[in-house]
């Protein structure tokens, strides 16, 4: 298993492919979808297992320069619940520091809260409702005490 940052046209495809997979297609949401405007500004990272295939992906940017913010957590579902959601999150948050980031801000899922409360993360706010069934709330973790 290693963190690596997405090069090549393959290493997208794979790596957008299990975004789509887990955050999007449940709700019939057609490829695409798990791609927005932002991805070319954006840190990518994802980890794959020792023979590539993808086993989680996330990515960071900046929306200030002292707030960074991580979108598009997933984890394929083979491998849920060990450890690579925590792995992942950490290599983000490590980045936000490096470039200089003092708060990180996320949305997340209702599903997901208990996994950003052990990392520390506290509601700020009650957001939107995705696909009218998916209720996510706005994180915050301060970083670069």
């Amino acid at each position: 298993m290693k963190i690596i940052t997405p090069k090549t046209k393959i290493e997208f495809e794979e790596y957008y492919n299990l975004r789509w997979r887990i955050l999007r297609k449940p709700w019939n949401q057609p490829r695409g979808s798990e791609i927005d405007d932002n991805e070319s500004v954006c840190l990518h990272r994802m980890i794959v297992d020792d023979s590539g295939k993808v086993i989680a992906v996330g990515r960071l940017h900046f929306v200030e320069d002292s707030i960074a913010q991580i979108r598009w957590m997933a984890v394929d579902e083979k491998f849920q619940k060990n450890g690579y959601g925590s792995k992942l999150l950490k290599e983000l948050e490590k980045l936000a520091k490096e470039n200089g980031a003092k708060n990180i801000i996320l949305q997340a899922r209702e599903i997901a809260l208990d996994f950003y409360y052990r990392h520390g993360y506290t509601i700020n706010e009650k957001t939107h409702l995705l696909f009218d069934s998916i209720q996510h709330y706005k994180l915050q973790k301060t970083i670069n005490k």
